[in-house]
């Protein structure tokens, strides 16, 4: 499904991390994405957000924003994303808000995936 779909290379570098507390991190710093479940406390925000006191972290990423508010009665806008670049051996960490969805994937397979996207039909802003 890449019919008006619009995807935006965001400029900054992300980091994703494992901590114990969200203590260090700014919730009010203009990405921040924090999910907790029985088992971690997990944030994504950007590398220079990143809290000290991290339990383990990744640097080196970057993110795709779908461009628009999606409605929720859309459906594949992640499964075509992934399978296309699935299929180009580009491996994601795929995040979800409100109004729509960002796939990070790591600096060194964005020329990949940028071609992949591009050849699956996606345009980028």
């Amino acid at each position: 499904m890449t019919d008006g779909l619009l995807l935006e290379l965001l400029s900054d570098d992300f980091t994703v991390c494992k901590v114990a507390s969200l203590a260090g991190v700014s919730l009010e710093a203009p990405f921040v994405f924090t999910a907790r479940t029985d088992e971690e406390l997990s944030v994504v925000c950007r590398t220079g957000d990143a809290p000290e006191d991290c339990l383990a972290r990744e640097d080196g990423w970057r993110a795709l924003r779908v461009c628009g508010q999606l409605d929720f009665s859309l459906v594949g806008i992640l499964a075509g994303l992934t399978a296309a670049l699935a299929a180009a051996g580009v491996s994601v960490f795929a995040l979800s808000t409100y109004n729509t969805d960002y796939i990070l994937l790591q600096e060194t397979q964005l020329s990949v995936a940028q071609a992949a996207l591009a050849g699956a039909g996606y345009q980028f802003k």
